[in-house]
């Protein structure tokens, strides 16, 4: 597991901090483009939704498909790539994820769009915990938060260009397109990361950072066979700080894909927005996440002496009460929805949660550790896709009660959170 070539960070060459951003910045490049074949349902669904006379309940079913279907993969794709390649394993994702993508294009029903954007979030999973754990291996904990802030900047970004793009192609040529030809960047990228970026310093004959901080360090520590076959499965999930994290992140994804999911269709639908200025006014939250990340990392890092603990706080405390503020606003108070929305992506972008699951687990584990958060994570996402789904066609819309109970989740978060110490 660990290299005999070993050396304090501090001793690294300059090679190797070359390297390290070659890395982090490589998948963060890939990563921005790679929403055009997940997420991208979202900002055409009111299309789909009318093309294919869908009600609310089978538009959160195709959400909950994808959702479930990412969460499955995150399960298994985070050791499967800590076995057999991290690098490779993006580079198949990225393939599949097209592939797939392309296929649900060819929908005519909510079965026959819902079963094949499924299988696209479980391929898509093969992106995501192994490029996680890749960035783990040449960023310690002292400097992980700032990688994986980038990172999280790269999601953000990701957002926001598959909300303009898609929203684009879908807006100008109809939603089937914004499936067939945005997601063909995305193997050209993953075939251009393959190539860029290599798994460990090892495989460049570098040297592999001494862990330091105590957090990381022990779990690092133990004892190479603890990490082989089902090992870092038991090691995690019999670990309390770590269930606790996965479910936070569960509770924070309620928020953060409930209000991508039914935001675009409550101003389309509630203020009377057109389909383009509604993706104008919802693309704010994927902005406010791409700022809020970066920032959160540096200063968990500098000033927090990397603890993210104080920031997942904040994050929940404040968009429970801008969730709180979006339930009570008309829709069609455009310019303080707005606002509202900018203040959200931003609170939710600076928890730290993600960081928590890696920094609990260290380098040798952070697929698997990313990989099972991420599936706690997309649990609850494809869940509060139904149950909300649900609530609005079975109660006449009553779409206050939805921003409400979001907030309600991020307060019980803040409680959890407040019980994980790092």
């Amino acid at each position: 597991m660990s290299s005999a070539n070993t050396a304090r960070y501090e001793d690294l060459p300059r090679s190797y901090h070359i390297f390290k951003w070659r890395i982090l910045l490589a998948f963060a490049g890939f990563y921005l483009f790679l929403y055009l074949g997940r997420f991208n349902f979202w900002p055409v669904a009111p299309l789909v939704k009318e093309d294919l006379a869908l009600s609310n309940f089978e538009i959160g079913l195709v959400n909950a498909l994808l959702l479930w279907g990412f969460g499955l993969g995150d399960l298994v794709h985070g050791r499967l790539a800590e076995t057999y390649g991290l690098r490779l394993w993006v580079l198949v994702g990225a393939i599949l994820t097209t592939v797939f993508n392309i296929i649900t294009s060819f929908a005519t029903s909510a079965v026959t769009m819902a079963i094949p954007w499924g299988i696209a979030g479980f391929v898509n999973a093969a992106c995501w915990s192994p490029g996680i754990s890749m960035v783990s291996q040449w960023w310690p904990r002292r400097q992980r938060g700032l990688a994986m802030g980038i990172v999280g900047t790269a999601s953000g970004g990701a957002m926001v260009m598959m909300w303009w793009v898609s929203g684009y192609v879908g807006a100008e040529w109809g939603w089937r397109a914004a499936f067939r030809y945005p997601p063909l960047i995305i193997v050209v990228l993953g075939i251009a990361f393959y190539f860029l970026a290599r798994d460990r310093p090892s495989d460049v004959d570098l040297p592999e950072y001494v862990e330091e901080d105590e957090v990381s360090a022990a779990p690092e520590s133990l004892d190479p066979e603890r990490f082989k076959g089902f090992g870092p499965y038991k090691e995690l999930l019999s670990n309390p700080k770590f269930l606790l994290a996965s479910h936070v992140k569960g509770l924070e994804n309620v928020v953060r894909y409930g209000l991508t999911t039914w935001v675009p269709i409550y101003y389309f639908e509630e203020g009377g927005l057109s389909i383009e200025s509604t993706i104008l006014l919802t693309i704010l939250l994927p902005i406010g996440y791409l700022i809020a990340r970066p920032v959160a990392g540096i200063i968990s890092d500098r000033y927090l002496g990397s603890r993210r603990r104080p920031m997942v706080i904040f994050s929940c405390t404040a968009s429970a009460l801008v969730l709180v503020a979006i339930a009570l606003v008309p829709p069609a108070n455009v310019t303080l929805g707005a606002i509202l929305l900018l203040i959200g992506g931003l609170s939710m972008g600076v928890s730290l949660i993600t960081t928590i699951a890696v920094d609990i687990a260290g380098r040798h584990m952070s697929g698997t550790a990313s990989g099972l958060l991420d599936a706690h994570g997309y649990a609850y996402a494809g869940a509060q896709a139904l149950i909300f789904a649900a609530v609005l066609d079975m109660a006449g819309s009553p779409w206050p009660i939805v921003f409400l109970a979001m907030a309600a989740t991020r307060v019980v978060s803040g409680i959890m959170i407040s019980r994980v110490n790092v």
